[in-house]
């Protein structure tokens, strides 16, 4: 419309939304006009919210999946009052999965799980039972099932971690599935989690902790689990600690071993670290590693003063030696330190 151009070239004239009056879906549905519209309803009154949301309702629908509009209706959820919100949300009611799998729609339906009431809520998550494998599996569903774990009252969305249940090792192995699974450990009850989550999580440690994306879940678990929890992983770990510290992704788990477990356990990571003989072997082909010398270095932060000055000793015997390793090289510029 001669309006939206105007609006766009116009230096001169500062537009207010009584101004769009008539032309708010369109403006919407612009990249300039969206932005405009966002910024003014964070300081709008209730009656100019109320003109823009009464053109705004009966198109509502189509400007979620809009690249623009959504942004206009993400926004009438923070910024409506009561009344509209549940209008808004009345729309999503039986869209649930289209919207869920949509690139823009499904940022709508997270905005609407963080500010609705938990009756409504309720009632749109349900939309998705039968389907929550599918959108966790999908780069904008999982998003969603990640809000409603976080969002929603956990014994509403029982049918979500049902779901789960004989699943774990496949979805902590999935690049989304591995996010919504530390979501499941964050927010859910011990209740759910105990009912084979963390069971299915800490039978599969060793797989897990090798697995590009498992070891978040592994290394979740080492940071916010239980202590038995953390010591149960601890224990499956140990016996190949230099193995996994020489991998690629078990190297990032062993440093959080490290980092949150307790000095007993601390021990027996360092006593496999220095091996059974004077040889040091272990000690030796871990610092020459690419992966398993962040390791040594991690321990050098976080054992006690008395486990640092024995490793110290042993390292300081193949000072020399290291030097011509590409990797060893951190470790004498951290030693030297």
């Amino acid at each position: 419309s001669v309006l939206l151009e105007e609006f766009k070239s116009s230096k001169s004239r500062r537009f207010e939304l009584s101004d769009i009056v008539g032309h708010v879906v369109e403006f919407s549905a612009d990249q300039h006009g969206s932005r405009f519209i966002q910024q003014k309803l964070e300081a709008a009154t209730a009656e100019e919210k109320a003109m823009v949301f009464d053109e705004v309702l009966p198109q509502a629908f189509t400007l979620m999946t809009d690249v623009f509009g959504n942004y206009v209706i993400q926004k009438f959820f923070e910024h409506g009052n009561s009344q509209q919100r549940r209008e808004l949300a009345n729309l999503l009611v039986g869209h649930m999965l289209e919207l869920s799998l949509q690139m823009y729609g499904c940022r709508v339906i997270q905005k609407a799980l963080e500010v609705c009431d938990v009756d409504q809520q309720t009632q749109l998550v349900v939309e998705l039972d039968g389907h929550v494998m599918r959108c966790v599996r999908d780069q904008n569903g999982n998003h969603v099932i990640q809000k409603c774990i976080e969002c929603v009252p956990p014994d509403k969305i029982q049918f979500i971690i049902s779901a789960f249940y004989g699943q774990v090792l496949v979805l902590s192995t999935h690049p989304y599935g591995c996010r919504v699974i530390q979501r499941v450990l964050e927010h859910c009850t011990d209740d759910q989690k105990q009912a084979g989550i963390m069971e299915e999580i800490l039978g599969a440690t060793c797989s897990l902790a090798q697995d590009q994306y498992g070891n978040y879940v592994i290394q979740h678990v080492l940071e916010h689990g239980k202590p038995h929890e953390r010591s149960e992983i601890i224990t499956k770990l140990a016996g190949q600690i230099v193995q996994m510290s020489q991998h690629k992704f078990a190297s990032n788990v062993v440093e959080k071993c490290l980092e949150f477990g307790g000095p007993a356990e601390r021990q027996i990571l360092v006593d496999e670290m220095l091996g059974t003989t004077d040889e040091n072997a272990p000690l030796q082909a871990m610092m020459k590693d690419q992966f398993a010398n962040y390791v040594v270095q991690k321990v050098l932060e976080t054992c006690s003063d008395q486990q640092r000055e024995m490793l110290l000793g042993r390292i300081k015997v193949h000072l020399h030696a290291l030097k011509k390793y590409t990797y060893g090289k951190h470790i004498v510029a951290r030693v030297e330190k």
